[in-house]
């Protein structure tokens, strides 16, 4: 090969007429791209800085828990009462919570009452049971024997104190109606004890108005899109030890032994990979299904623990979880169908797999070799999570501004006090969104900058075998994969920055066109005319061509480099 390759690889003389003195890979060569890779330097101290700020602004449990009309995070130890394992939300005042659903009130449900509890109060069969505020003041109770007690010190009120729960002013509140922890938040339900009505009357209680809007203020709350998103985030923060294992650990064994069978079951491993591929489909198709209630009585549900199997809760999750069943079929049925349709093309590759065991033989430690790149991967994807889920909860807990009529005794005043009783909630700072997609480019950018500089040390220590027609020869270097990253190391890393950026740069520009014509499409802006329709799904797949070249070509240019 005596093209533009022959002063970089091969024992060929040099464009300038001197002798190569590289053997199969040439040295005489000088780093390249030196301001791109400032530039990913630059973006790395960015990256740092980024994330510091959401280590110190941000609380994950602000993702899954709710805030108390204090402003204390549900289940944090360090609130004021301290509130460990106080996780689930519940909501004081009844009337307050059917107020903030009707339709012509200013009264929000992030105003009304609430404290976090252990577990969701349920009304008693032949009494009337209380959920008292935190001990303070003249409540001589600890936090401990408040929750033995069932956050109920109704006997101990002073008269003043008595008349105030009567009015649904506090401190105490009766439990009406029964509750579920849905999604870490008390959920009412619609069906109000009539003992326990009857000796509320009995006291002389205000009236509580029992309709089904009841439940359906906290619904609408739980199941909002911005709370379902936090959730989601949530819960790949709480999952990271499936993660490591399935996600990590698991998949990096496969990868150790897929590559010894492909060394020692050259003419099997083809079709093994393509049935077992196909079989996983399969698989995770069916468990969709399952979670989807599709199939067997295991679909996911937004009430946690133990419940009455009657009460029926929707949640936006199930929607999500049957929309990926659909699109798992989707796939399965075009993996099964591609899979009998390149039979041929399968047989082909065996030829290509021998060749591939042969390069695995001859340079072994490209067996041991992913190992270092994931192993780097996996913990900046660690960090990487940390941060974003510190990132996504950062803000700041203000009180609301609300005119509504909200007054509650107060422990520590002794009086009932109706000065700034409304709720909290957590206030964005403006930058934030610039931060939290400054994040997510900055993850692309640097998984994209790894396998660029993986595919480039394979590439590196391949051509050592293969430019030495395929025999075992002395100019081959000693550990050829550790020459490579030293090569890459040494004149490559700025081009690994700029071929990165650019795919990543790409996806970004398809991402946020994406967003857009969602948005278009909601809004019924969308183009109605077929000439608008055609220009419209023109431009989209030739963004997608666009993308597809430039991972294409980049992926040849990490070759030619060596």
């Amino acid at each position: 090969m005596r093209g533009p390759l022959g002063a970089v690889i091969g024992r060929y003389p040099s464009s300038d007429g001197s002798a190569q003195m590289g053997g199969i890979i040439s040295h005489n060569r000088k780093c390249r791209d030196l301001v791109f890779l400032l530039i990913f330097i630059a973006f790395w101290v960015g990256m740092i800085v980024n994330s510091s700020f959401g280590f110190n602004q941000g609380n994950p449990l602000r993702l899954t828990y709710g805030l108390d009309y204090k402003g204390n995070v549900c289940g944090d130890k360090h609130a004021n009462p301290g509130l460990r394992e106080l996780e689930l939300k519940y909501w004081l005042n009844p009337n307050q919570v059917y107020q903030s659903h009707l339709k012509d009130s200013q009264f929000k449900l992030a105003d009304a009452r609430s404290i976090c509890l252990l577990d969701c109060p349920t009304p008693s069969e032949d009494s009337l049971n209380w959920v008292c505020d935190y001990p303070e003041g003249e409540i001589r109770l600890s936090m401990d024997d408040w929750i033995d007690r069932n956050y109920d010190y109704f006997e101990f009120l002073t008269p003043e104190m008595r008349n105030s729960s009567v009015n649904l002013q506090g401190p105490c509140y009766p439990v009406i109606f029964p509750s579920i922890n849905v999604y870490w938040s008390c959920q009412f339900l619609a069906r109000p004890s009539n003992v326990s009505l009857t000796h509320w009357k009995q006291m002389g209680g205000m009236n509580i108005d029992a309709d089904l809007l009841i439940d359906k203020s906290i619904h609408k709350s739980t199941n909002s899109r911005s709370s379902v998103l936090k959730r989601y985030v949530s819960d790949i923060g709480k999952s990271w030890p499936v993660l490591i294992v399935c996600g990590g650990i698991l998949p990096l064994f496969l990868a150790v032994i897929w590559l010894l069978m492909v060394r020692h079951f050259v003419a099997a491993m083809p079709w093994v990979t393509v049935v077992l591929f196909n079989v996983l489909i399969v698989a995770v198709t069916m468990f969709y299904y399952l979670k989807a209630g599709w199939i067997g009585n295991d679909a996911i549900t937004p009430i946690i623990g133990e419940h009455d199997p009657y009460v029926h809760i929707f949640g936006r999750e199930l929607n999500h979880m049957r929309a990926a069943a659909v699109l798992m079929t989707f796939v399965m049925v075009v993996s099964v169908l591609t899979s009998i349709a390149i039979i041929r093309r399968i047989i082909m590759a065996t030829s290509v797999l021998k060749v591939a065991a042969k390069v695995i033989g001859e340079v072994q430690a490209l067996i041991i070799f992913p190992i270092i790149p994931y192993a780097i991967l996996a913990i900046f994807y660690m960090l990487w999570l940390s941060a974003a889920l510190h990132l996504f909860s950062s803000g700041r807990v203000v009180q609301n501004n609300c005119n509504s009529n909200c007054c509650a005794y107060d422990l520590a005043s002794k009086r009932v006090n109706c000065d700034r009783c409304c709720g909290y909630s957590l206030r964005y700072t403006p930058h934030i969104d610039i931060a939290i997609f400054f994040h997510l480019f900055g993850c692309y950018w640097a998984t994209q900058f790894f396998v660029a500089c993986s595919s480039t040390v394979i590439a590196g220590s391949v051509a050592s075998y293969y430019w030495a027609r395929r025999d075992t020869s002395p100019e081959i270097p000693f550990l050829p994969v550790f020459a490579s990253m030293k090569r890459l190391a040494r004149y490559n890393l700025g081009s690994m920055a700029v071929g990165s950026l650019t795919v990543s740069f790409m996806e970004s520009i398809r991402f946020l066109l994406e967003s857009i014509r969602r948005k278009l499409k909601v809004a019924s802006i969308a183009p109605n005319s077929w000439i608008g329709r055609a220009a419209h799904n023109t431009s989209r797949f030739c963004l997608r061509c666009i993308e597809w070249i430039i991972k294409s070509v980049n992926r040849n240019a990490y070759i030619m480099l060596f």
